[in-house]
């Protein structure tokens, strides 16, 4: 019998094939999803939402690895030159929409160098006051540093960060001075506020929830759109005085742009399913945490809206690096 080139041809591709299609299957190896602050905070409970249940989706381990330093901009510089198509970092309103504004140099583009994935989920800012301040809404707040022009302190995970535009959004609005003390972390600066040396401060709900039931903080507004279901007593910004007052802080996945548009994709089909999870929408809820998981372009219409918004602050509020 014999047998032609084609036909042995056509045998080894078959044979191939089976092994082909496993050398390229993504991902090959475990995911680093890497966290541009210190733990403690809203962005490693998101992340670690996320990763959870990415882990089962994609048949891989996906860590959460915090580096904190320079307000995120240590790790997003090492993301943008990562070639692995195994690392991942959780984009956030400072690093991507506030940074470019506050710094006159940076060390990535957030535009360039990076390609979204999903907005993973917003977190509402609670408006925070040591229990022993006598302070016991905004409008107390508001006069007590209007007549204690800064004497008056809050704090902030660093300059850029979260808590420090929500302030900052916040004195704009009411016309308020309060003194900036930015720490490292959102860790840190909980201590010092627990401990009464802070007055003052805006935290992710996630953070702060079980110091507020407590008693140890006092919630004196949101700055959600309408009231939480955790906080029901606990009015909007809006609703006491400034209306259209928005600040909610926000999370998502981001990769370097080096990586292949076929993994981009599989990865966000997949974060959107974690996102959507039942597991995943438990524990964010239980932190007043609102699951998104959108495509890679509402995150990026997203982004361009947040960094034309937070621009205008920026530059309104002086906000400078440490």
């Amino acid at each position: 019998m014999t047998v032609s080139r084609r036909h042995l041809l056509a045998a080894g591709a078959a044979f191939a094939a089976p092994f082909a299609a496993r050398a390229q299957a993504w991902p090959s190896k475990p995911l680093r999803f890497v966290v541009p602050f210190a733990p403690g905070g809203s962005s490693e409970i998101i992340a670690r939402a996320a990763a959870g249940e990415l882990s089962k989706l994609l048949g891989q381990n996906v860590f959460v690895d915090n580096k904190p330093g320079a307000s995120g901009n240590i790790a997003m510089a090492e993301v943008a030159r990562a070639d692995d198509n195994h690392t991942l970092i959780l984009g956030h309103i400072g690093t991507l929409a506030v940074n470019p504004y506050m710094y006159d140099k940076l060390p990535y583009d957030p535009n360039k160098d990076f390609k979204p994935v999903s907005l993973l989920a917003k977190v509402p800012s609670l408006y925070v006051v040591n229990a022993n301040l006598p302070v016991k809404n905004l409008k107390d707040l508001v006069a007590l540093a209007k007549a204690r022009p800064g004497q008056l302190n809050y704090g902030s995970a660093g300059n850029g960060s979260a808590g420090h535009l929500a302030m900052e959004y916040l004195k704009i609005t009411t016309g308020m001075f309060i003194t900036h003390i930015p720490y490292k972390g959102t860790g840190p600066q909980l201590t010092d506020l627990l401990a009464g040396r802070l007055e003052a401060a805006s935290v992710g709900a996630s953070a702060i929830l079980q110091h507020i039931k407590s008693g140890k903080l006092r919630c004196i507004a949101t700055g959600s759109t309408k009231r939480l279901p955790q906080l029901p007593d606990v009015p909007t910004v809006a609703e006491q005085g400034y209306p259209g007052f928005e600040m909610t802080q926000w999370y998502g996945m981001m990769v370097p742009a080096s990586m292949p548009q076929a993994n981009i994709d599989k990865l966000a089909a997949e974060t959107q399913k974690a996102m959507k999870s039942s597991a995943a929408l438990e524990r964010l809820t239980q932190d007043a945490a609102e699951a998104i998981g959108g495509t890679p372009a509402q995150f990026a219409q997203f982004i361009a809206a947040e960094q034309k918004r937070w621009k205008v602050v920026v530059e309104r509020a002086k906000i400078k690096p440490e």
